[in-house]
Parts: C-alpha cells; sequence; structure tokens
C-alpha cells in the first residue's frame, strides 16, 4: 500500500453546508473552493450537515471546531470529512468524529485524518483529552485507533448509530518520544 499524502484540512462552512442541503453540489464546490464529490450529498451527510448548521445557528463560536474537508494533494482532492462535536467540555476533552468516502477506503486517509485531528487537538492549550466513539462492529474504525494510545473508558448508546465504544487518549504535546 502507498502512503498517501498528508491529510490537510479546508472548513466547509456554513454556506457550502446550505448549498449541500439545497442539493447544489457545483454551488457547494465553489463555496468550499474544491470539488466536493456525492458522498458530500447522502443521506448521512445530509443528516450530518443539517446538525452542524444547527448547532453553529445556536452558538457561532462552534464553527472553527466543526467539519473539515479533509483534502489531499496539490490538485485538492477531498477525501472525506472531519472535525470535532464541539470545544473541550470542562475537563477539556474532545471528540473527534471522521469519514472517508467509500472511493478512497483503505489507502490511509483515515489514518492520516485521525493524525491531523490530534495534531490540532494538542495544538489547543484546552484540550487535554480526545475521544473517540465507534460501533463495536466497525473494524476498520477500530483498527485505525490502534497505537494511537486510545484506551476504552466505557459505552454509550448514540440515536444515530446505536451502541458504541468510548476509547481515550490523553492529548500528547511536544516532540514525539
Amino acid at each position: 500500500m502507498r502512503s498517501p499524502k498528508c491529510v490537510r484540512f479546508v472548513e466547509l462552512s456554513g454556506g457550502a453546508m446550505s448549498a449541500l442541503l439545497e442539493g447544489d453540489l457545483a454551488g457547494a464546490s465553489a463555496v468550499a473552493r474544491v470539488a466536493l464529490t456525492e458522498y458530500f450529498m447522502t443521506d448521512r451527510a445530509r443528516w450530518l450537515w443539517r446538525f452542524r448548521l444547527d448547532q453553529m445557528a445556536a452558538d457561532p463560536d462552534l464553527a472553527r471546531w466543526m467539519v473539515r474537508q479533509a483534502v489531499v494533494g496539490d490538485q485538492g482532492l477531498v477525501v472525506g470529512h472531519a472535525g470535532f462535536h464541539g470545544p473541550p467540555d470542562e475537563v477539556g476533552m474532545v471528540e473527534i468524529g471522521y469519514c472517508v468516502a467509500p472511493d478512497f477506503r483503505r489507502r490511509g486517509y483515515a489514518r492520516s485524518t485521525l493524525i491531523e485531528l490530534l495534531r490540532r487537538a494538542a495544538a489547543e492549550s484546552t484540550v487535554t483529552i480526545v475521544r473517540a466513539t465507534i460501533s463495536p462492529d466497525n473494524v476498520a474504525s477500530l483498527a485505525t485507533i490502534s497505537g494511537f494510545g486510545f484506551v476504552e473508558v466505557g459505552e454509550q448508546w448514540d440515536e444515530e448509530a446505536g451502541r458504541e465504544l468510548v476509547f481515550e487518549v490523553p492529548v500528547r504535546r511536544g516532540p514525539p518520544a
């Protein structure tokens, strides 16, 4: 397997999300300044855009924590999306979320996206813990977080996803060991 280029994040603004909800992929791509794919128009993605827009409408300061496009290469290839579910809570915990489009899976993009999310969390002085919640049946996501120090700390029920295992890792700051 070829190692992918580093993932960089590009904000998926409220305007782009609104265009996606209206079924305007070309308009959303123009606002985002990269070519989004049909994957951003799936029912699951549309649910996420609606949810994030409602969150940002209630608190505009949340936008910087929300959805980013996962982009690779000089041509701006959009392989998925990622972000935090919100700002750090009272103990400094942030929950990550990321998804790689089916056409780009099994190429290392999820791992690169996770690395970038952890890097961004470490860059925020108020973040002390990163959480990931994963369905016990999602073998690929469980494999993606392995090797990053995540420890299973419990489980929860999610209205959309059902049963999820809860994993956390302390933020690592400074040069790698």
